[in-house]
């Protein structure tokens, strides 16, 4: 059996995201699962499965035609721009490429992996693919998220990204369903510092705001915002060991990679009581109600206050990442290309 992987995760900001670390991860973990069968290839002409670990709705991003003998599998993590079209709007190439999309995908794509059961309802939904042919397959923690032990690395990472002895952390982005606006205002209602990691939200004085995917953003104060921009996965590393809690508000998401982050450092979170983050997180987090700053500042206030709910909630944490690993990930993944030969 060989293995094609078609990632197009190629930019800065698709490796730091769930799409780049699913197929990094991923590849490395499926590598040392199939040492002896050496499953992966770098020759797409001679592989028996062709993966594609990239799906944007309004771009195509399959090829035209396909090899007769190869199987085709299709990585789609999540179909947001299509739940809110409002913020995401496709414009006339874009629609004219989903409908290509979906001609692509039902003509050559002979089975689909997803990262939830929520997303998996979308696919079937927005695109018309059987349920049948959909299986989920869960992130798990990047490889380079560890547990420090105490050392100098606290003080210098303090200092190169100026930050407090306690703060919020929000990994990341910009995006209208990250409901950063939220976050911000609950933080600055309890003057608590938030650290905030990507590199838009850094510049964020450069952007356009009235464009359609940031005009939610208008009128959000971010002069309080601790913005370190890009960081290395080392530094991202020390950041989250440094975290006193860890906030995923998204008003929607195809998983949520951050949260179960947290969790693996003893971490406690706070996440919006959404689908997906729900099915991730279970009960080893508080959430609160996406559209209401005063319930978040009062589960902030919980796990600042309440040392016994915040001791609980690392435990728990500590308990459902066990869940996630790339081992089991590619064990899963595996399985699922045999059934195709």
């Amino acid at each position: 059996m060989k293995v094609y992987f078609s990632s197009g995760a190629h930019s800065e900001l698709d490796s730091m995201r769930g799409i780049g670390v699913n197929t990094s991860e991923l590849v490395k973990a499926l590598e040392v699962k199939s040492q002896k069968s050496k499953v992966i290839v770098v020759d797409r002409s001679n592989a028996d499965i062709v993966h594609f670990t990239k799906f944007r709705p309004f771009f195509v991003d399959l090829p035209f035609f396909k090899t007769a003998s190869q199987k085709w599998i299709l990585t789609i993590h999540d179909l947001i721009p299509l739940i809110y079209p409002e913020h995401y709007p496709s414009g006339i190439k874009g629609k004219i490429r989903f409908y290509i999309n979906k001609f692509l995908i039902k003509k050559y794509v002979d089975r689909v992996i997803t990262i939830s059961e929520t997303s998996k309802k979308d696919i079937c939904r927005f695109l018309g693919v059987k349920p049948e042919i959909v299986d989920v397959v869960y992130l798990a923690p990047k490889s380079a998220i560890k547990k420090l032990e105490k050392g100098k690395w606290i003080e210098e990472t303090k200092k190169k990204f100026n930050l407090p002895d306690k703060f919020i952390l929000f990994d990341h982005g910009l995006n209208y369903n990250k409901n950063l606006k939220t976050l911000i205002e609950a933080c600055n209602k309890i003057n608590f510092p938030l650290v905030a990691i990507d590199e838009d939200t850094k510049n964020i004085n450069n952007l356009d705001l009235n464009h359609p995917e940031l005009k939610h953003l208008k009128g959000v104060n971010f002069s309080k915002v601790i913005r370190p921009g890009y960081v290395t996965d080392d530094e991202l590393n020390k950041i989250y060991n440094l975290a006193y809690i860890c906030i995923q508000p998204s008003f929607y998401e195809g998983f949520g990679l951050p949260p179960i982050q947290a969790m693996k450092l003893g971490c406690p979170v706070i996440c919006s009581r959404t689908q997906a983050l729900v099915e991730v997180c279970g009960d080893a987090c508080l959430y609160f109600d996406t559209n209401s700053v005063d319930d978040l500042v009062e589960k902030l206030k919980i796990l600042m206050s309440d040392n016994k709910q915040r001791n609980e909630c690392i435990k728990r944490g500590y308990e459902q990442v066990k869940k996630y690993s790339w081992d089991k990930a590619a064990k899963e993944t595996l399985k699922i290309y045999k059934k195709m030969i």
